[in-house]
């Protein structure tokens, strides 16, 4: 039970400031004090937060998705060969800043969600395929023998040996694709996505560092709950049959 304590902590943190952020006026008013209206009020900040996660759930799901996928299809012996091209296309979503990829999107697919979740995808595709490579390329051969040897076919060595053991490398890819999805998806606000993005935008505008505080409160404590969870979840995989 001790390594759910944190990310129990961690939500429990950004389930108050969601609900109760009227709580820190006196830190918000000390902060800005010549500011007239302290607490962000233009949409709740619950249902901001609650449209960060769909955005950065879809993106994510979606890489994950991609990425497990190519992973597992260029280590098999008839895909191999397609390894450097896989590689090479994942590497490209990093290549350009996600504001650049928005700002390519916007005109082919309009404002809102839709080019937050592109960018996010090719921002979080990256880190989710080489952890997939690195864990399945990472099983022993000797494992692989004896799964074999002992009957299995490739889908159940695939399903029952390499995965399972290639389980912690496999989340630790997505642990880095989520963490990078949640702060990235704030610049969808620029084109028009509801995020925790917009008291950003708005404390920026109207020089406000209330509703700086505000956003930015509410992103490190939703990666920080998130990163935590990963960490609980992560551990040693299940022992190779044997």
């Amino acid at each position: 039970m001790r390594r759910w304590l944190p990310p129990l902590l961690w939500l429990a943190l950004l389930l108050g400031a969601s609900f109760a952020m009227e709580r820190l006026e006196p830190l918000l008013r000390w902060l800005d004090p010549d500011s007239r209206q302290l607490l962000y009020q233009r949409a709740s900040l619950a249902a901001l937060l609650g449209r960060h996660l769909l955005i950065v759930a879809c993106a994510s799901g979606l890489a994950v998705l991609l990425g497990v996928t190519a992973g597992i299809l260029v280590t098999r012996s008839w895909g191999r060969d397609f390894l450097p091209l896989a590689s090479q296309v994942a590497s490209i979503g990093q290549t350009f800043p996600p504001v650049a990829v928005l700002a390519l999107s916007v005109p082919l697919l309009g404002f809102g969600a839709l080019p937050t979740i592109v960018a996010l995808l090719l921002y979080g595709l990256l880190p989710v395929l080489r952890n997939s490579l690195a864990g399945l390329q990472g099983v022993p051969p000797a494992v692989l023998e004896a799964a074999r040897g002992m009957g299995m076919s490739p889908l159940r060595v695939l399903w029952q040996v390499e995965l399972p053991l290639a389980r912690p490398v496999i989340l630790a890819g997505v642990r880095t694709c989520l963490t990078l999805s949640i702060a990235t998806a704030a610049l969808g606000s620029t084109v028009g996505a509801s995020t925790l993005g917009d008291p950003l935008i708005a404390g920026l505008v109207n020089g406000n560092n209330a509703y700086l505080l505000q956003g930015a409160l509410l992103i490190g404590l939703l990666a920080l709950c998130v990163d935590s969870l990963f960490g609980a979840l992560s551990g040693p995989g299940p022992r190779p049959p044997g």
